[in-house]
């Protein structure tokens, strides 16, 4: 789960990185016509922009998100939580090293965003996130246990 959620971070990051230096603002790429285009956004809000007002407040939940994830992982009990976690926790802490440490400033950042589908425009850490929320719905609907009983062994 770490070692994903640190693939998740690291690439997303320097996707970013990538971004930042070779797109200018307002400018679209094509990268597969008309559906996926690449376009340069800092992104003071959530999903859609929403929020833009309450950057803070993003930064506490990706902060509590990063928490949870970490609090329930101690006892996993599948390796299919695990790479739901995993996906989840990268995407997490990537939002919130961008909330922390990019302008305007601490607790304050925007979040690059730069791949556009059209109706909103995300980066890698989204496409984590939304997969690893899949993930996580199926293996709900599959019944698959979350966390290992204490006292129980493991198998």
């Amino acid at each position: 789960m770490l070692a994903l959620a640190g693939a998740v971070l690291l690439v997303d990051q320097l996707t970013k990185l990538w971004a930042v230096s070779a797109l200018s603002g307002g400018e679209r790429v094509a990268v597969i016509p008309p559906l996926i285009h690449f376009r340069l956004l800092y992104n003071p809000g959530a999903a859609f922009s929403i929020g833009t007002d309450a950057t803070w407040v993003f930064a506490l939940a990706a902060a509590a998100a990063v928490i949870g994830i970490l609090y329930v992982a101690r006892r996993l009990a599948s390796t299919g939580w695990a790479l739901a976690l995993g996906l989840m926790l990268g995407g997490a802490l990537t939002h919130l090293g961008d909330r922390l440490f990019r302008e305007p400033g601490f607790a304050r950042g925007h979040v690059v965003d730069f791949i556009d589908y059209g109706p909103f425009v995300g980066n890698v850490a989204d496409i984590a996130l939304a997969c690893g929320g899949v993930v996580l719905v199926l293996l709900s609907i599959r019944g698959v246990q979350l966390a290992r009983v204490p006292g129980e062994e493991s198998a």
